[in-house]
């Protein structure tokens, strides 16, 4: 396992730019699959909850095919 000091400062900056983006997309799709009605839902709001913890391609696939936008 690498630890931190032994990475690069660019290397130090991907990981933080990659981990920030993984946050927003899960915090994003969270946020969306609580406040949106299981009607405006594809599937089962319940079996979306898991999806969305699935790192990193579980909420972008929730926010791109999880949600029903008529």
């Amino acid at each position: 396992m690498t630890r931190w000091k032994a990475l690069s400062d660019r290397q130090r900056t991907v990981f933080l730019i990659l981990a920030s983006t993984e946050m927003a997309l899960t915090a994003t799709a969270v946020v969306d699959l609580w406040c949106r009605p299981q009607a405006a839902v594809r599937g089962s709001k319940a079996l979306w909850w898991p999806v969305i913890f699935v790192q990193p391609f579980g909420p972008v696939v929730y926010l791109w095919r999880g949600r029903r936008c008529d």
